[in-house]
Order: C-alpha cells, then sequence, then structure tokens
C-alpha cells in the first residue's frame, strides 16, 4: 500500500510539473516566442550535470552528520528505560533501521525490527522499548517545529506576527515539558539533552537542504525553499509513503505555486535529498549481509518482525 501510495503521488506530481511546461509553452506560441521552457526531466538533466559535486559532497556529510547525532538522542531515551547500549552498536542498528524504512517499507518498518530486534536480543519489554521510540519521534518533531516556527518569522509574504510563532512555540515547549515531567520522569533526567540533539539533527537536515541550494547553483532566497523542505519533513513524518518520498514533493509544488517559485526546482531538492538519505540508508544493508556487526550468526528476518504483536500477553 505504501508503495501503490508513493506511486500515485509521484504520478501527480510529475503530472503537475508536465501540465505546467505545456501551458507555459502554449502561452510563449501565443506570444510569438522562440523560446520554451524546458521540462521538467530536461531540467533535471541540465541541472544536475551542472550540479557543484563538491556542495553535494557536503551536503551528504551533513546528512550524516544528522544521522549520527538522531542515533545518539535514540540512545538516551533507550538508558531511559534501563537499556544500554554502546553508541557504536546503537549506530550500527539505527542504520539497519533506517535500510528496512526506505528499501523493504512492510508493515513494522525500522523502527518496529529495531524493537523487535532489542526485545529478543536483550529480553526488555516491548512496551519500553516501543515508549522510548516515541518519545524520541516526538523530539525530534517538536525540533522540526520550534525550526519552522523561528522561520516564519523570516518570511513576511505568510503575513503572521512575528509574536504569533514565538508565543505557540513557548507555550507549547512549557506544556510539553511540564507533561513529560509530570507522567513521564523516566524521560524528563535527559529531557534537555536529548532535546538538544533532537535540534542538531534537525538543524543538519536545514543545513543539508542548504548545500542542495549551493550545488545547484541557486543564488535567491533560501527561506520560502527551507520553509518547504521543513514543511515536508512533517508531511513525511506520516507513514503512508515510502520514506516520504512522493509526500515530499506534493509539498514543494503546492508550496512553489504559494511563494510563486520554480517547481522544477523545487521538486528537484526534494529528490535530491530523499537520494542523499537513501545513499546513507543502504550502507545498513551492510549487517543484512554480516550480521556479526550487531553480534548475531543471523539476524531475524523482516518478516518475524511483522508478525509479532507487542502485546502485554508477549511482555
Amino acid at each position: 500500500m505504501k508503495v501503490c501510495i508513493t506511486a500515485v503521488a509521484l504520478y501527480w506530481v510529475f503530472g503537475k510539473v508536465e501540465a505546467d511546461y505545456r501551458e507555459q509553452a502554449m502561452e510563449n506560441i501565443s506570444a510569438g516566442s522562440d523560446e520554451y521552457p524546458l521540462s521538467f526531466w530536461q531540467f533535471i538533466g541540465q541541472t544536475i550535470s551542472g550540479s557543484n559535486p563538491i556542495f553535494l559532497a557536503l551536503a551528504f556529510m551533513a546528512y550524516g552528520c544528522s544521522v549520527v547525532i538522531a542515533s545518539s538522542r535514540l540512545n538516551g531515551f533507550f538508558k531511559g528505560v534501563g537499556l544500554v547500549l554502546s553508541e557504536q552498536y546503537n549506530f550500527r542498528l539505527y542504520l539497519l533501521g533506517l535500510f528496512y524504512n526506505l528499501f523493504l517499507p512492510g508493515g513494522v518498518g525500522g523502527d518496529g525490527y529495531k524493537i523487535y530486534f532489542l526485545r529478543r536480543k536483550f529480553e526488555v519489554k516491548g512496551r519500553k522499548l516501543l515508549s522510548a521510540v516515541f518519545f524520541d519521534r516526538l523530539s525530534g518533531l517538536w525540533a522540526l517545529c520550534l525550526i519552522t516556527a523561528a522561520l516564519v518569522v523570516f518570511i513576511p509574504r505568510l503575513q503572521i506576527p512575528n509574536q504569533v510563532p514565538i508565543v505557540v512555540v513557548v507555550i507549547g515547549s512549557v506544556a510539553y515539558y511540564s507533561i513529560i515531567r509530570r507522567y513521564f520522569s523516566d524521560y524528563s533526567k535527559r529531557f534537555f539533552h536529548t532535546h538538544l540533539k533532537a535540534l542538531g539533527v534537525q538543524s543538519m537536515q536545514v543545513v543539508c537542504a542548504i548545500f542542495l541550494l549551493y550545488a545547484l547553483g541557486f543564488e535567491g532566497k533560501f527561506a520560502p525553499y527551507l520553509l518547504m523542505f521543513l514543511v515536508s519533513s512533517l508531511v513525511a513524518v506520516v507513514p503512508f509513503t515510502v520514506g516520504g518520498l512522493g509526500a515530499r514533493e506534493m509539498v514543494f509544488v503546492f508550496g512553489a505555486k504559494y511563494f510563486q517559485l520554480d517547481a522544477h526546482l523545487a521538486i528537484l531538492i526534494s529528490l535530491l535529498f530523499y537520494l542523499t538519505s537513501a545513499l546513507l540508508a543502504a550502507f545498513g544493508s551492510y549487517f543484512i549481509f554480516r550480521p556479526q556487526g550487531l553480534g548475531e550468526d543471523k539476524l531475524p528476518a523482516a518478516t518475524e518482525a511483522d508478525l509479532e504483536h507487542l502485546d502485554d500477553d508477549n511482555d
């Protein structure tokens, strides 16, 4: 179902940009112009062939840094439930989870596979691991909202008073911390540490997007593209597509129309970010062929995690 939804979303996106291309071409013909806009695929080929490989490499490094920080953040939440893992071991397992998320979009996903694997290996209750992963994701969502609100201040076209995002973030953050501290004390002890890392993760992904813009030779205003990137990251959290592919591009299409930006460039940035994340996630496949890196002779199949129910009876 995820693959089908992703395919439909991409079909709509590419159909939309091609329709815009034909419309622009007809306008040029009516105006008597001999110049025709580039089609989306012509634009991709021309832009990528002329991109700066140094900035592409820097974008990959920035995304890699975000993954390292994200892995360390998750390990902090694991420590909150009494599971102590070395940073190296946790990072290896994190890479494997990324691989399953992007390349094997089963019902359980990379997070579910990590929960199943750790529960099976260390005999930790599934509910504790599930809560650790949930609060890890929640901290990332908080950081994403915080950076998005900060960026809104620098985009006057939105016509949102500066005090509105500031007040919303302050009130939301205080309420969020108060609930964590009152009802989930295990995580409140590391709240500032883990959430500082959450800000680091999202900040490095924004840096990745900036490097991609530089790689493509963009010289205009970055703020609208970065806002679309952050909003698309929020949409990608919803697990209905493969790694957010398709959902991100739809956000960029609507955003480009609202801000009157180049839709081709906006979608290309989204696709390049996906390819960057996929390239890094591919390294997780190493542990499928060499499970000794995770201290195993053989890794459990993803289907085993799909069939496993993390309920009270099994706990």
